[in-house]
């Protein structure tokens, strides 16, 4: 029996569209290829943004998509009806539980202060490790190279371990992140299904 490779790829992502077309073009892009591969999309759940444009576009390709959203953003950020699966939770923390669950694998696309805190709980949960399961970022545009700069500056200055810092995959053509991830193996068992270590 052959190894398991990644089948569910949860997707952060920006509940605004930003300022840049090319942040939308390219996510739309991601998830075709998502699609194409017959892998799974999982977001947060909104209909507006950048998330709404990556749930619209799993649809429209007639991929799965879940959505997991908290109660109090579901009227807020419109939760997404035309998913597979629209998970109402209680809280921020119930959902990045469900989303670490439900993942093989973890993406962050351009977005603001929720994809930052979201992109570095699972980060923060690999290097721990919680899980063993890839984690990138889908740089458009530079967006996220302020951020790589200074992970880069925290490596130098011994803060964070050279070891953590390649843990974070790095891809600028959406394409080739899909490609990426369709080569990467899935964990068999995630510790993030240990509900203790995620509290």
């Amino acid at each position: 029996m052959g190894e398991s490779l990644v089948k569910s790829v949860c997707l952060f992502c920006g509940a605004a569209p930003g300022r840049d077309p090319a942040f939308a073009k390219a996510v739309n892009t991601f998830v075709n290829g998502l699609a194409a591969r017959d892998i799974q999309l999982i977001t947060g759940g909104g209909s507006v943004g950048l998330m709404g444009v990556a749930a619209d576009a799993m649809v429209a390709a007639g991929g799965r998509s879940v959505g997991i959203i908290p109660e109090k953003l579901v009227e807020r950020e419109l939760g997404h009806r035309g998913m597979d699966e629209l998970i109402i939770v209680g809280t921020m923390h119930e959902r990045k539980a469900l989303m670490g669950q439900r993942a093989d694998a973890f993406v962050a696309a351009p977005g603001g202060i929720g994809t930052m805190e979201e992109l570095f709980e699972v980060f923060t949960w690999r290097q721990i490790g919680y899980h063993d399961k890839p984690i990138a970022i889908l740089d458009v545009n530079q967006y996220y190279a302020p951020l790589l700069a200074f992970l880069d500056h925290a490596t130098d200055r011994g803060l964070v371990q050279p070891w953590v810092r390649t843990l974070l995959h790095v891809e600028t053509d959406p394409l080739a992140l899909v490609d990426w991830l369709a080569r990467q193996p899935a964990e068999p068992r995630s510790m993030l299904e240990n509900e203790s270590a995620i509290k």
